[in-house]
């Protein structure tokens, strides 16, 4: 199967999900990001400081971006029914925000310019090394000297699939090492996420600071 073809199928398979099932029937959904919540609060960053979440969905950190009075926020997902029920969610709020549909690994986004690159459980998804190697390259060409990402994927006792997908799991190290050429360790957590239908799903983060003053030659 050629890149295009698979981008196409994944652009289907998720544009299906967020078309077709609610927020209580995807196993990711939880009313508030929690952990990443006070993981980007103890960063301590000024509001001022421009902000991506990657793969967002239908998350409400934007939401919660919004209410700690964050300026520059970008909301990004390879599904645009999923962009479209945040927008319908935070009405005139919406226009606060800039919105994107596309895939993270394909998506043309501006140099050094973000002070916080989040992902919750996107990056889990790529599972092959040239989605990781692009993914990786991209952050590290948009995130600015100085600035952080924030990743969380399934950890190492955590489910092999997701949304019928396969996925790969993390622990710290082996997360924090996927992202070692550009970035540095400085903090970690874990999760016992609960979907909504009970069952408990095991997440790793990992809080990067980008530091190298390498980087790949194209955004």
């Amino acid at each position: 199967m050629t890149g295009r073809a698979m981008n196409t199928q994944q652009l289907e398979h998720w544009q299906s999900i967020y078309r077709d099932k609610s927020e209580a029937q995807t196993s990711w959904f939880r009313p508030r990001l929690d952990e990443s919540l006070r993981l980007i609060d103890g960063l301590r960053l000024p509001v001022t400081t421009p902000l991506i979440d990657v793969g967002a969905g239908r998350s409400t950190l934007v939401d919660d971006l919004l209410a700690r009075g964050f300026s520059d926020i970008c909301v990004l997902d390879i599904a645009e029914p999923a962009l479209a029920a945040s927008r319908t969610r935070l009405g005139t709020a919406a226009a606060r925000v800039r919105w994107l549909d596309g895939d993270i690994t394909q998506v043309d986004l501006p140099a050094e310019h973000f002070g916080l690159w989040h992902d919750r459980a996107v990056f889990h998804f790529l599972v092959d090394d040239e989605s990781r190697r692009r993914y990786v390259d991209s952050a590290a060409r948009c995130v600015r000297r100085g600035g952080y990402a924030i990743i969380a994927t399934f950890s190492v006792g955590g489910p092999e699939r997701c949304s019928t997908l396969p996925v790969r799991r993390y622990d710290d190290s082996a997360l924090s090492a996927e992202f070692a050429a550009y970035f540095a360790p400085v903090d970690r957590a874990s999760e016992q996420h609960i979907t909504p239908w009970g069952a408990p799903q095991p997440f790793t983060y990992v809080v990067l600071h980008r530091t190298d003053t390498s980087s790949p030659s194209t955004c």
